[in-house]
């Protein structure tokens, strides 16, 4: 016959039990467990077994709590959907786990409301730092005041907002954008097309800006109908400008994109529709993710050094909090690489 029992939840192990099980005293086993060196090693390894057998469970939180430290460190990103951004998320992991900490990592989906609620749900995790890629339309840095007051050390990266108290870990994004024009440039191109990004992040606003710089540099006056600013700069971004050049009297004979996805989705458009790639239209695109070198032809782009990224960010971090009285850099400037491939270049 059934009969509704409330199940009686396990004991919780604790050191006194151990030192019961081992006779021993319970300050000799909290020093075995923390790995003291005057706990010999034979007595350690017993403390080890018996903790292990038994089910204990270090109270990591309690012990934070008195060291006024959670080792854990909070990352906000605008969304975990690009190569570019896993590579950020592995850098900061391996550096954070070397240094003791780990990682909490929460999406804003491109929106400034849930980018609030973010920094306030870390705030309440007790991070001791916080890495930080804005969203979209982030248009201040009033939210993440609450954490600077408590000196909460903050990074920014990728996306950034110019903060006194603040590091900022970008590339230089303007001399990028003038390296890949410049080189449709070189290649004949005179009409080039720039698919852009939300122009109020500093990533694409700087592209654009180092787009116009590489015209100026050829005399070539700019055209802002031949800018697309794609909020997403999606797939389906790329093939929606594929189409905008398909239906254009005066077509383009380049296109700089502001990432690889735009770009391959764009190329592969424009080629169903029998436009030849470099021949008609030379195209560059940026990140060197892996799509790259799956389209054909081979996408040209700008290798933007995402795990770099990652470990400096969580490195300048980590520094932060060991060394609260050292000196902040305001902004570190990682080195990018134009990678030329076929997508670009006419013989």
């Amino acid at each position: 016959m059934y009969t509704d029992q409330k199940m009686t939840p396990p004991k919780e192990i604790t050191i006194y039990d151990i030192a019961k099980a081992l006779n021993i005293s319970p300050a000799t086993v909290s020093r075995g467990l923390k790995d003291h060196p005057a706990i010999r090693k034979g007595t350690k390894k017993k403390i080890l077994d018996a903790a292990s057998k038994m089910g204990y469970q270090q109270n990591t939180f309690a012990s934070n709590l008195r060291r006024k430290r959670s080792n854990t460190i909070g990352v906000i990103i605008p969304r975990l959907n690009s190569y570019f951004m896993s590579t950020v998320i592995s850098g900061m992991e391996k550096v954070a786990n070397q240094s003791g900490y780990n990682l909490i990592i929460s999406q804003s989906q491109e929106s400034f409301k849930k980018e609030i609620i973010s920094v306030k749900t870390m705030y309440d995790s007790r991070i001791d730092g916080l890495m930080v890629s804005l969203a979209y339309d982030t248009a201040d840095t009033e939210h993440f005041e609450v954490l600077l007051k408590k000196r909460i050390p903050i990074i920014f990266f990728d996306r950034v907002i110019d903060h006194p108290g603040c590091t900022s870990i970008v590339i230089d994004n303007r001399q990028a954008g003038y390296d890949a024009t410049h080189h449709l440039l070189s290649q004949g191109c005179k009409r080039i097309m720039h698919l852009a990004g939300n122009l109020s992040r500093n990533v694409y606003s700087d592209r654009l800006e180092g787009y116009k710089m590489a015209l100026a540099k050829f005399n070539i006056p700019f055209d802002p109908s031949l800018v697309i600013s794609n909020s997403l700069l999606s797939e389906q971004g790329g093939v929606d400008a594929a189409q905008e050049i398909l239906t254009m009297h005066e077509k383009p004979d380049g296109i700089f994109a502001s990432n690889d996805t735009s770009a391959v989705a764009c190329m592969r458009q424009l080629k169903l529709a029998g436009i030849k790639i470099p021949h008609d239209i030379a195209v560059v695109g940026f990140n060197n993710d892996p799509i790259s070198k799956v389209i054909d032809p081979n996408l040209t782009t700008v290798n933007y050094p995402g795990q770099e990224m990652g470990e400096v960010a969580a490195a300048t971090l980590v520094n932060k909090l060991d060394q609260s009285n050292s000196p902040g850099v305001n902004t570190i400037v990682l080195r990018h690489e134009l990678i030329i491939r076929e997508s670009s270049t006419r013989k």
